[in-house]
C-alpha cells in the first residue's frame, strides 16, 4: 500500500524565491490548460492530454512565456496531470461512477491562494543527499527536519507551502501491510461532543476541544487583522499570525487523533463506528463543536490503520437507532432528547447509560453485518 510521509522543510531565502517561481509557473500552466479546454468545449472540440503537452512545449518558445523554462519541466507536466485528474474525477462524479459527494469542475488557481504546491516525480531525479538534504532540480539542496526514516524509495515528492508560510515535503512511499498479532477483542465506538468517544468496553475519551481552548488567542489575532489596512505589509503579517494560530490548533488535533486511533487499533481486532453525516451536522447550531471534534478525520485514521495493520473496520448505518434500543433485551423505546443521558428500559427494567448502550448496540450491529457477509445468522442482542 502507498503512504505519505510528511517532513518540515527549511529553504534558504534564495530557495524560497526559486520555489515561488516554480509555484507560479505551475499555476500559469494549469490555468492556461484549463482555459484551452474550456474554449475547446465551447467550440465543440476535445483536447487530448498529448495536445496540451505539445502546447506547453510551444509556449516555452514564445517570448511571453520563455520564463517557463526556468523551472523543472516535470513540475509543469505534473500541473497538466493535476488538471486531467480533476476533469476525470468530475466526469466520473457526473456519470455516477465515482463514490462519495459530487465533485465540481476544476477552477482557476489564484496567485493569492494561501496554499501552494508542486510535485516532482522520479523523472525529475530528486534525491536525498548524503548530508540528509532534499535535492530538487533548479532549486538546490533543501534542509529537512527528519522525524523518522523513509521505509522505501519514494516515487514522488510534493513540496507544499501552507497558509502560515511553512514548507513541507510529502513523500509517497510503498510499504508492506503489517499484520499485528490477532486478538479476540472487538469494540464499538459511539462518538459525541461532550465526551468525544465512548467505547463498548466502558472506556471513555474526553473531548479535547482544541478550538474552544484557543478561541481567545484566535479572537485577538483576528481582531488585529481586521484593523489593518488592506494591501499593507502589516496586514500580511497579521494574516500570517492568524494562519499560524489556526495551524497550531489543526496540528494538535491531528496529533491527538493519531495517538488515540493507533491505540484503539492496536488493542482491538475489529472496530465498529457509526457512519455519521458530518456535512449535515455541520449545518446545525452545533457546527463549531462538530468541526472542532474532527469525527471525520478520526474515523478515516481508524479505517486506514485497520487496513495497514490487518484489523477489521466497519461502519454501521447512520439511520440505525443505536440510542433507542435496549442492548440487554433489544426493546426499542423511541427517540430521546440529548438531555436524557440515563434511561430505564420499560421491558426489562435495566438502567442504561445512553452512550455506553449506544456503543454496545453499534458493536452488535457491526458484528451482525460482518457475520452476515459470511453467510451466518446472528442476533443484534447476542
Amino acid at each position: 500500500m502507498q503512504l505519505r510521509y510528511n517532513f518540515r522543510l527549511y529553504p534558504t531565502v534564495g530557495q524560497q524565491v526559486s520555489l515561488a517561481k516554480a509555484f507560479g509557473c505551475a499555476r500559469v500552466v494549469f490555468n492556461d490548460a484549463l482555459w484551452a479546454r474550456q474554449e475547446a468545449f465551447e467550440a465543440g472540440h476535445k483536447l487530448s492530454e498529448s495536445e496540451l503537452s505539445r502546447r506547453l512545449t510551444r509556449a516555452k518558445q514564445v517570448p511571453e512565456r520563455a520564463w517557463l523554462g526556468e523551472v523543472s519541466s516535470v513540475v509543469l507536466q505534473q500541473a497538466l496531470a493535476d488538471l486531467n485528474t480533476a476533469y476525470r474525477n468530475f466526469f466520473a462524479s457526473v456519470t455516477g461512477n465515482r463514490k462519495g459527494g459530487k465533485v465540481a469542475p476544476p477552477r482557476f488557481r489564484s496567485r493569492k491562494d494561501n496554499r501552494q504546491s508542486i510535485r516532482f516525480t522520479r523523472n525529475a531525479r530528486f534525491t536525498v543527499t548524503a548530508g540528509r538534504k532534499l535535492r530538487l532540480p533548479r532549486i538546490g539542496d533543501i534542509a529537512v527536519r527528519w522525524s523518522r526514516e523513509l521505509p522505501s524509495e519514494p516515487s514522488s515528492v510534493t513540496v507544499i507551502k501552507d497558509a502560515s508560510g511553512r514548507y513541507f515535503a510529502s513523500f509517497v512511499v510503498q510499504v508492506d501491510t503489517e499484520h499485528l498479532p490477532e486478538l479476540d477483542t472487538e469494540v464499538g465506538i459511539d462518538l459525541g461532543l461532550s465526551t468525544f468517544a465512548v467505547l463498548s468496553d466502558g472506556k471513555t475519551i474526553a473531548s479535547p476541544r482544541f478550538l474552544r481552548r484557543a478561541e481567545r488567542r484566535l479572537r485577538k489575532a483576528q481582531q488585529a487583522l481586521s484593523r489593518k489596512q488592506k494591501g499593507s505589509r502589516n496586514r500580511v503579517k497579521a494574516r500570517v499570525r492568524v494562519a499560524k494560530a489556526h495551524a497550531r490548533v489543526a496540528d494538535t488535533r491531528r496529533d491527538w487523533a493519531h495517538k488515540h486511533s493507533t491505540a484503539i487499533i492496536g488493542e482491538n481486532q475489529a472496530v465498529y463506528v457509526e457512519d455519521l453525516c458530518v456535512k449535515s451536522l455541520a449545518r446545525t447550531r452545533l457546527a463549531k463543536s462538530v468541526h472542532d471534534a474532527g469525527w471525520g478525520m478520526f474515523t478515516r485514521m481508524l479505517q486506514e490503520k485497520a487496513a495497514r495493520f490487518g484489523r477489521y473496520f466497519g461502519k454501521v448505518d447512520r439511520f440505525y437507532p443505536s440510542s433507542q434500543i435496549c442492548h440487554p433485551c433489544g426493546h426499542r423505546d423511541g427517540p430521546k432528547p440529548l438531555s436524557v443521558r440515563i434511561w430505564t428500559c420499560p421491558r426489562c427494567g435495566a438502567v442504561l447509560d445512553r452512550d455506553v448502550n449506544a456503543a454496545n448496540n453499534i458493536l452488535a450491529a457491526g458484528r451482525a453485518e460482518r457475520l452476515n457477509a459470511c453467510g451466518e445468522t446472528v442476533s443484534l442482542s447476542a
